[in-house]
């Protein structure tokens, strides 16, 4: 499976900016996915979540009311719609995924990097405030 994730870029505090992540390689298997984020000297933290069908969707408590997950899955594309973007959402954005079963839910799991075995290259977020 092969992610590649696109969108990011330079934006003013309280601006938008929508993020995409385009899968393929995946032949007739679903698999959840998620947005991650990377800042300079810091960990990779989870952002948000979405089942296969994209009926479950889950959020870290910073970016709920913010931030949107969705999916087009005939697209093959994930996506991160950020709007009203702070400086501290500056980072690299990462994809991943996961081939079902896999419990969005369980948010123990579903906010772990080590719990998706596949990723995307980064994609740099910049917000200016």
């Amino acid at each position: 499976v092969q992610l590649q994730a696109s969108g990011g870029g330079l934006v003013q505090a309280g601006g938008s900016l929508r993020l995409s992540c385009g899968f393929s390689g995946h032949g007739n298997r679903s698999y959840s996915m998620a947005w991650f984020r990377q800042a300079p000297g810091e960990a990779r933290v989870f952002v948000s979540a979405i089942s296969t069908g994209g009926s479950n969707t889950e959020y870290t408590d910073s970016v709920k009311g913010r931030f949107t997950i969705s999916r087009d899955n005939a697209k093959s594309t994930l996506y991160l719609q950020m709007n009203n973007l702070k400086s501290e959402d500056t980072a690299d954005y990462y994809c991943a995924a996961q081939p079902d079963p896999f419990d969005v839910s369980n948010f123990a799991l579903t906010t772990a990097p080590d719990a998706y075995m596949y990723w995307s290259q980064g994609t740099l977020v910049t917000v200016s405030s």
